[in-house]
């Protein structure tokens, strides 16, 4: 039996007739080797008859930093799995539920990156163990330079909005592992391990620039290529009466599709009808007027014999309902009947079909938006804001998250807000605002004089927020003559 003398790490080959039968890293290690090889427990290691010993006799065992590797080894595994985690947090969430097919893979390439660094895990035993495969110093060298190109990504799109978030410690720790970790590969010498080192770089060197391609086309590719259309349509049909009633019932057709190429949440919808009267100017100075009329229509509007317009909502609701989507292609239909009386003092009647809308390919509403919270409901807790201050409202909250998850885990939660209520007109805004307990109370212009403008509009233009509306305008004698019994 020939004992090898220690290596760089203080491990001692062994081998029977010239052939290599394990490895120790102590007197005790051997004697185990050689148990499980039949020999006896007394066996006299010291005799050179039977044991030869290379570079030192048995007392010579340099392993006297051993705990130092376990170190390594510890912290290898810590900052591997660390890495594995948030490459499965961040990929998974793409991989299974992005939209565009841009944005899978680049979830899938995360994924794919986690699996490389599970796999580096036992490959760090192995490494700074007894080195039985070849390439585990690969596999870990691999995994370092995953989690620094990662972290460092991470940490580039976290400044470009500078948000304190927690994970933004992960990110920097995970990074600084990363560089420990190589450094301490590269005192290694690992690839020499490696069968065809130069075929490697140039499979790392491919795979990190495809990742970089597909990373920055899912980071700054902007859908413009298919813009939202939509069809709408908001309008009166024949009227209904009957001889003995004094009301009319006048039907009011309501429609919406999709007729663009991207689907879209809607985020609060409304359908309102104005009544509208006025004295007939006979100068022809009604124009003058049009600041003095109380309408507050969706449109301000004025004509020369026209003076003293008085506008009043005869009726408003909700059309789809918000968290609802309209899908490419989808189309929505609506009908109401508006009542009125026979001798009604309105001139016109207007009616008006508006949404705010998000685009799907831009980002994901939760499902708790759908769920309406009443503002004039004590029960409701951080919802509630007393009557005299606030109206009564239905307020929709939830959060919006970003399709690409790189972007939602270096930003603090954004949260999508909509207000409905049939005297006003409908409001939705994104912003990092959620209702924090300690703002019990507050009206809905309390809230918008709070919010940050700019974030407003950059959170608006970062999800797709857009406001779609169509406007019917009738005469009431027109329809009176058209009604049918």
């Amino acid at each position: 039996m020939v004992v090898e003398p220690p290596d760089r790490r203080g491990l001692r080959l062994i081998t029977i007739h010239g052939k290599t039968v394990g490895s120790a890293w102590s007197l005790l290690e051997l004697r185990k080797e050689l148990r499980l090889l039949g020999y006896p427990d007394d066996m006299d290691l010291d005799d050179r008859s039977r044991v030869h010993w290379r570079g030192g006799d048995s007392s010579v065992w340099p392993d006297d930093r051993g705990w130092r590797r376990r170190v390594v080894i510890a912290l290898m595994l810590v900052g591997l799995l660390g890495s594995l985690a948030l490459h499965a947090i961040i990929g998974w969430a793409d991989a299974l539920g992005a939209l565009t097919f841009a944005q899978r893979l680049v979830g899938v390439l995360f994924l794919l990156a986690g699996a490389v660094q599970g796999i580096a895990l036992p490959a760090v035993v192995d490494y700074w163990g007894r080195q039985q495969v070849r390439l585990s110093g690969a596999l870990v060298l691999l995994g370092a330079l995953m989690t620094l190109a990662t972290t460092t990504l991470l940490l580039f799109l976290w400044l470009q909005e500078q948000e304190f978030i927690l994970t933004v410690l992960a990110f920097l720790a995970l990074w600084l592992w990363s560089l420990w970790a190589l450094r301490t590969l590269i005192h290694e010498k690992v690839w020499r391990g490696i069968p065809h080192p130069r075929k490697f770089a140039a499979g790392a060197t491919v795979t990190a620039l495809l990742t970089a391609v597909s990373l920055g086309y899912s980071i700054l590719y902007q859908p413009i290529a298919a813009p939202l259309h939509f069809v709408l349509n908001a309008e009166f049909g024949t009227p209904q009466t009957d001889a003995d009633s004094p009301y009319i019932h006048v039907p009011l057709k309501l429609y919406a599709k999709n007729a663009g190429g991207i689907p879209v949440y809607i985020v609060v919808d409304d359908y309102t009808v104005w009544g509208y009267s006025a004295e007939f100017s006979g100068s022809g100075e009604g124009m003058k007027e049009w600041k003095g009329g109380e309408g507050s229509g969706p449109w301000m509007e004025a004509e020369a014999f026209e003076g003293k317009v008085e506008g009043e909502i005869i009726a408003s609701g909700q059309f789809q309902g918000p968290g609802s989507t309209l899908d490419s292609g989808e189309e929505f239909k609506m009908e109401k009947v508006i009542t009125l009386p026979k001798d009604t003092k309105y001139e016109t009647l207007d009616a008006t079909l508006q949404f705010v809308i998000m685009r799907q390919d831009r980002g994901k509403i939760d499902e708790e938006f759908i769920y309406p919270k009443l503002s004039w409901m004590e029960s409701e807790g951080r919802y509630y804001c007393p009557p005299a201050d606030c109206g009564e409202l239905l307020i929709h909250h939830g959060r919006v998250r970003y399709n690409d998850n790189l972007i939602n885990v270096t930003r603090k939660p954004r949260y999508v807000a909509a207000f409905w209520s049939p005297e006003v007109a409908p409001e939705a805004f994104v912003s990092s605002f959620n209702f924090k307990k300690e703002k019990k109370s507050q009206s809905i212009y309390d809230i918008y004089d709070g919010l940050d403008e700019n974030e407003v509009a950059r959170e608006t233009e970062r999800y797709g927020l857009s406001w779609v509306s169509v406007n019917s305008e009738v005469s009431v004698k027109g329809l009176l003559k058209q009604a049918q019994p």
